[in-house]
C-alpha cells in the first residue's frame, strides 16, 4: 500500500487513483494509513494488504516471483559506468594541447624572462582562443605524456562491447537479436523467447476460459472456449500457411486468415458480403484442387443429374 504514498504525492490525485482500483484496495490503503497492518515479514513497516484470493489472479514467468531480468541490474549499472567512462575517453581522444617548450641557453639560463613567455603564451591563447578543444602550455622544462595502457597486449575487441555483451549474456538473451549478423543465431534466439512466452499464453487462455465457465451452464446448446494461436510477429506466415495446408485436406478454414490477424465475424461477414451480396464465387473461380468443388459445379454451371452422371463416369473409354 506504500506505492500509492510513493509514486502520488498529490492526495487528491492519490485518492483518484485509488478509486480506479477495486473497492479492495482503498480498504487496504486506508488500514494502512491507519498502521493496522500486520507486519509480514521482519523488518517491514506493515504497508502489505492481503488480498482476496478469490477474486484475484496473478501472471508469472517460471513458475516464481522473481522478475525474469533482474539479474541483469548489476550489469546495466556497470554499463552506465562503462559508457561514462568511455564518453570521456572519447572526449579525452579530441583533446589537443600545443606545447610552447621556451628556449634556453647552453649554460641552462632563460632567454627569455618570465614577463615575455607571458606574452608569448597570451599571444597564443588569444589565437585559438575560438577554437574547440585546444589548450595552449607554455613551459621551460622538457615535456613528456605517460601512457598507462598495456601496450603489450593491444586487442581490436572494444571494451563497451564486452561489458553490453555481458549484460545480454546475464538475461538469456541473444544480442544478435537486436543486432543481428547470422541468421542461424538470431532465429534459434527468437525461438527461445517464444518458448518462454508461452507459457504465459497458456495462462491468458486458462484465465479467459474461467471467466467464460459461467457461461457454459447449458454445454449441450453452445460451448464458449477462449483459445490463442501460436502466433508472432516472426512466425506468423509460417503458421498461416500450415493452417492453409492443413484446411486442403479439410481442416478449418478460418484459421489461416486467423493467424494474419484477421477477427472470426470479420472473416464469416466478408465471405457473406463477397459470396451472397457480390456474388464473387461466380466471377473468381478457383483452380480445380483436391481441396475445391468442380469448377463448373462452383459456378453453378452443368447441374448434372445422376444417371447422367453415372454416363458420364462408364463412357469413357482407356488403357489401363
Amino acid at each position: 500500500m506504500r506505492f500509492f504514498d510513493v509514486y502520488y504525492k498529490d492526495t487528491e490525485q492519490r485518492m483518484k487513483i485509488l478509486n480506479l482500483y477495486p473497492k479492495d484496495f482503498k480498504k487496504g490503503y486506508l488500514l494502512y494509513k491507519k498502521g493496522k497492518l500486520p507486519k509480514a515479514f521482519p523488518g517491514d513497516s506493515g504497508s502489505w494488504y492481503l488480498l482476496d484470493y478469490r477474486s484475484t489472479i496473478k501472471f508469472n514467468l517460471n513458475d516464481n516471483d522473481y522478475p525474469p531480468f533482474i539479474s541483469v541490474i548489476p550489469y546495466i549499472i556497470d554499463l552506465d559506468a562503462a559508457q561514462d567512462l568511455d564518453r570521456k575517453k572519447m572526449a579525452q581522444k579530441l583533446l589537443k594541447i600545443i606545447i610552447q617548450q621556451m628556449p634556453i641557453d647552453k649554460n641552462g639560463d632563460l632567454i627569455f624572462d618570465i614577463d615575455e613567455a607571458q606574452a608569448l603564451h597570451n599571444n597564443a591563447v588569444n589565437m585559438l582562443g575560438k577554437a574547440i578543444g585546444i589548450d595552449v602550455l607554455t613551459t621551460f622544462a622538457d615535456v613528456d605524456v605517460a601512457d598507462m595502457s598495456d601496450k603489450g597486449n593491444q586487442s581490436n575487441i572494444d571494451e563497451l562491447e564486452k561489458v553490453e555483451r555481458t549484460v545480454y549474456n546475464e538475461a538469456g538473451v541473444s544480442q544478435m537479436q537486436f543486432n543481428s549478423d547470422s541468421n542461424t543465431a538470431l532465429n534459434n534466439s527468437i525461438l527461445n523467447d517464444e518458448a518462454s512466452m508461452y507459457d504465459l499464453l497458456l495462462q491468458f487462455e486458462s484465465f479467459l476460459n474461467l471467466l467464460l465457465e459461467p457461461f457454459n451452464k447449458s454445454p449441450k446448446k453452445c460451448y464458449y472456449k477462449a483459445q490463442f494461436l501460436n502466433t508472432t510477429i516472426y512466425n506468423y506466415k509460417e503458421v498461416s500457411k500450415l493452417y492453409k495446408e492443413q484446411m486442403q485436406v479439410g481442416f478449418s478454414k478460418m484459421l489461416p486468415q486467423v493467424a494474419l490477424g484477421q477477427s472470426q465475424s470479420s472473416i464469416l461477414a466478408n465471405a457473406y458480403f463477397e459470396n451472397d451480396i457480390l456474388d464473387l464465387v461466380r466471377v473468381f473461380i478457383p483452380p480445380m484442387m483436391s481441396s475445391t468443388m468442380n469448377a463448373e459445379a462452383l459456378a453453378g454451371r452443368g447441374n448434372i443429374t445422376g444417371k447422367e452422371q453415372n454416363k458420364t463416369d462408364t463412357s469413357g473409354s482407356g488403357t489401363g
